[in-house]
C-alpha cells in the first residue's frame, strides 16, 4: 500500500528527533554527565575506605556522577593522647565534617553512626544509613584467647565507657587502661605487649580486611553494642534535593529503623560516648526488638530494659525504652557523668 501523508510526517519528524533531541533531553543529558558530589571523610585508614566503598556504591548507581574525597582532620584525630570524654566526646568526631557541609565544601559526610551525636546541627540531616556490618565487638589478644582466658590482673585497653562498665561486671579483677587512635595504632600497640588485650568493633576490623586478628566475639549479651555500631550514614544538609535522590538508593530500611530505635533512646537518656548507655534493635519478620542498658562507672549495678514492637514506631518505642531505664534509676547513675 502506497505511504500516507500522515505516516510519513511522522517518520519525518521521528527522523528529525533522534537528529535534533529536544533542548529540554539535551539539558537533562548535560546535568546527568556533569553532576558532581564531594564526600568528606576523616582521614584515618578506616574512615577512607568507608568514605570509598560509599564512592564506589554512587557510582555503581549513578555511572555519568563524578565523585571526589575531601579528607579532614578532626580535633579528635588531633588529640589522640586525650580521653575523649575530657575534650568533648565523640562528636568531635564529626564537627570538621559537618562545618564542611554546611559552608559548602562537600555534599555529604560519611560517619560510622555511632560516633555521630544524637542531636544535628541546623540544615543538616542524615537520610541515609547503609546496611550494617556485624555489630558486636571482639576480643584481640597475641596470648590469650577470650575474656575468660585473661589472668587476674591482666591489661585490657579500651577508651569506652559502655565497654569498660559492662566488663568490669564480669571480670572486676583486670586492669582497664587508655587506649586510642586508629585501629592500626591499637593493634600496633598490642603487638608491642603495651596490653595483654584489647577491645576493638568488628566491624572496623573486618572493613579493613583484619578479621584474623579477632579471637573471640563478645556476645550482645555480654556487651551490649553502642548506638549504630556497625552502620554507615550520611549526612547531608536539607533541602539539597539533587544529592538527597543521588544517595536515596544506598538506603538499608532494616539498618535505618534500627538505628532510628537506638538513637531515640539515647537521645532520651542524653547519652553520647561520656556515659555508658547502650542500645541495639533487631527486626525479624516486621517487628522490632530494642534493648538497652545503662551502667554506673564499676559495673555494679546495670539497669537493662528490652520491648518489641512494629518496626513503624521505632522512635516511639526508643523512647519507651529509655523511660523504662529512667524509671528503673538511670537518670542518677547517669548524673554521675556530667
Amino acid at each position: 500500500m502506497p505511504q500516507s501523508v500522515d505516516d510519513g510526517k511522522k517518520r519525518f519528524h521521528l527522523h528529525r528527533e533522534l537528529l535534533y533531541p529536544p533542548l529540554e533531553f539535551l539539558l537533562e543529558l548535560i546535568d546527568m554527565t556533569k553532576r558532581h558530589l564531594i564526600i568528606a571523610t576523616r582521614e584515618s585508614p578506616l574512615a577512607l575506605h568507608q568514605a570509598k566503598s560509599i564512592k564506589a556504591l554512587l557510582i555503581e548507581h549513578h555511572p555519568y556522577l563524578a565523585v571526589d574525597l575531601l579528607g579532614i582532620t578532626t580535633q579528635a584525630d588531633k588529640h589522640l593522647d586525650v580521653v575523649l570524654t575530657e575534650i568533648g566526646g565523640k562528636g568531635l568526631f564529626v564537627k570538621e565534617l559537618e562545618e564542611a557541609l554546611l559552608d559548602g565544601r562537600a555534599d555529604i559526610a560519611v560517619h560510622s553512626m555511632k560516633d555521630v551525636p544524637m542531636e544535628l546541627p541546623s540544615g543538616l540531616c542524615l537520610p541515609v544509613i547503609g546496611k550494617r556490618e556485624e555489630p558486636r565487638d571482639v576480643f584481640v589478644s597475641n596470648r590469650y584467647a577470650s575474656l575468660a582466658q585473661l589472668p587476674n590482673g591482666a591489661s585490657l585497653g579500651t577508651s569506652s565507657l559502655r565497654r569498660q562498665t559492662q566488663l568490669r561486671a564480669i571480670r572486676s579483677d583486670i586492669t582497664f587502661r587508655h587506649l586510642r587512635g586508629n585501629i592500626n595504632t591499637r593493634l600496633n600497640r598490642l603487638d608491642q605487649q603495651d596490653f595483654d588485650a584489647i577491645i576493638l568493633a568488628a566491624a572496623g576490623l573486618k572493613r579493613m580486611n583484619l578479621g584474623s586478628r579477632i579471637r573471640s566475639y563478645l556476645s550482645t549479651d555480654e556487651l551490649l553494642p553502642a548506638a549504630g555500631q556497625g552502620a554507615l550514614g550520611m549526612e547531608c544538609r536539607e533541602g539539597d534535593e539533587h544529592t538527597l535522590a543521588s544517595i536515596a538508593p544506598l538506603n538499608d530500611i532494616v539498618t535505618h529503623d534500627c538505628i532510628i530505635a537506638e538513637r531515640a533512646l539515647c537521645r532520651r537518656l542524653g547519652g553520647g560516648c561520656q556515659v555508658p548507655v547502650a542500645a541495639y534493635a533487631q527486626i525479624h519478620h516486621g517487628v522490632l526488638l530494642l534493648r538497652g542498658l545503662v551502667a554506673n562507672r564499676e559495673g555494679t549495678r546495670i539497669l537493662r530494659a528490652k520491648l518489641e514492637g512494629d518496626y513503624r514506631h521505632a522512635e516511639s518505642i526508643g523512647m519507651r525504652v529509655a523511660e523504662e531505664l529512667l524509671q528503673q534509676g538511670a537518670e542518677k547513675i547517669l548524673s554521675e557523668f556530667k
